[in-house]
């Protein structure tokens, strides 16, 4: 299977280059997100909430939009490339913020971004490849996107150290990668017209029970899932210094990169229940951690821990979804399965920064690890 990788088709490999520049732009900026809105703005933990949850939730809507208008249309490159172009003009905005609600919206316009081009992306990317690739084409996807999630923080790291302590300047050098992001996709993919009948129509789409209960089970575990964000704050609380913020970016994003295209494969083999059940229960686990934690290096394990979270769940989950429908409805399916989750983003950051507020870190992590147990136990029995 390893050299059968080394055969896939430029799409996949655009499309990993794509994610890779576009994650080192994003992880240059986001572990220094929440610091730099409660301290630098003065913003609560529960608009940090906010911020991030209007972010996801936003893009939700659009993603279901862009997939359906991607299999009417028999295209899904021009909306891929619309979508990294306008995420690629909030860095600067970022840099620019003076108060909490310029962050705000910078997310919001990002957001909107990345709601137009995810569904058509992964719906090009699975139209690329055969079934019995599905898996490994998410695994170099996935891969490629953490990869850049290491580089980016080691950006910010050594601008921190060696350069300047001014976020400002350092999110002005984020923009730079999305120049690169933009190219690789507007220049290194083709389309891939998706099946049609005879007379070039698309097929109707038909939400069948058993998606219908992925999706619902996929909801209730983002509901779990708040943004990554408060982990970050959780480190800085027990004593990471804030230089060592993208550092410990850096070793997530070395277990979700290795961990990623290998757990692929694996669902190739094996099926994609078992990954996500797995995956998922490693997160409650994880969560529940975070909770209890009373020591930095609790925080830097966890992180390791949680890493394979992703590499575990992040393909499988995706190539089921190319998993049920054809390749003409795969822009609508995409489309819903990202909308369960960011339509679950807004009510899980609230809930994760009102929890922490109110009753304390242990409650706020232990009710995340409560719902992610409940979906893996509910995706054992229902699907």
């Amino acid at each position: 299977m390893a050299r059968a990788t080394l055969r896939f088709p430029r799409n996949v490999w655009a499309l990993g280059w794509t994610s890779f520049f576009t994650d080192i732009s994003t992880e240059i900026i986001y572990p220094l997100l929440p610091v730099f809105l409660t301290t630098t703005l003065g913003v609560s933990l529960a608009f940090v909430g906010v911020i991030e949850g209007v972010a996801e939730s936003t893009a939700s809507l659009l993603k279901v939009a862009s997939g359906w208008w991607s299999d009417k249309v028999g295209k899904r490159k021009p909306l891929a490339v619309a979508g990294y172009s306008l995420s690629g003009l909030t860095r600067p905005m970022i840099a620019l913020a003076a108060v909490g609600w310029h962050v705000l919206a910078a997310r919001f316009i990002d957001r909107i971004g990345k709601g137009i081009r995810t569904a058509p992306r992964d719906a090009l990317l699975a139209d690329s490849v055969p079934a019995d690739q599905r898996g490994a084409a998410f695994g170099v996807q996935r891969s490629m996107d953490n990869a850049g999630a290491i580089v980016g923080p080691l950006i910010a790291f050594a601008l921190l150290t060696w350069v300047t302590q001014d976020y400002r300047v350092i999110f002005w050098v984020a923009a730079v990668p999305m120049v690169f992001a933009v190219a690789a996709l507007a220049f290194g993919t083709k389309e891939v017209p998706p099946a049609r009948d005879p007379k070039g129509n698309a097929a109707p789409f038909v939400a069948t029970p058993k998606f219908k209960r992925y999706l619902a089970i996929l909801f209730l575990f983002t509901l779990g899932n708040s943004s990554d964000a408060f982990l970050i704050l959780r480190a800085k609380s027990l004593g990471i210094a804030d230089a060592m913020l993208p550092l410990l970016w850096v070793a997530l994003h070395v277990v979700k990169t290795f961990s990623g295209l290998p757990a692929g494969i694996l669902s190739d083999k094996i099926g994609r229940k078992t990954l996500i059940v797995a995956g998922w229960i490693i997160y409650a686990a994880v969560y529940f951690g975070f909770g209890a934690a009373g020591a930095a290096w609790h925080i830097w394990g966890l992180f390791i821990a949680y890493g394979f979270f992703f590499g575990m769940t992040e393909a499988a989950e995706r190539a089921m979804v190319a998993d049920f429908y054809p390749s003409e409805q795969r822009g609508r399916a995409f489309g819903l399965y990202n909308a369960a989750i960011g339509f679950g983003a807004l009510p899980a950051s609230l809930l994760m920064g009102w929890l922490w507020q109110q009753f304390g870190v242990e409650v706020a992590f232990g009710t995340g690890a409560g719902l992610a147990g409940a979906a893996a136990v509910l995706m054992l029995l229902l699907l």
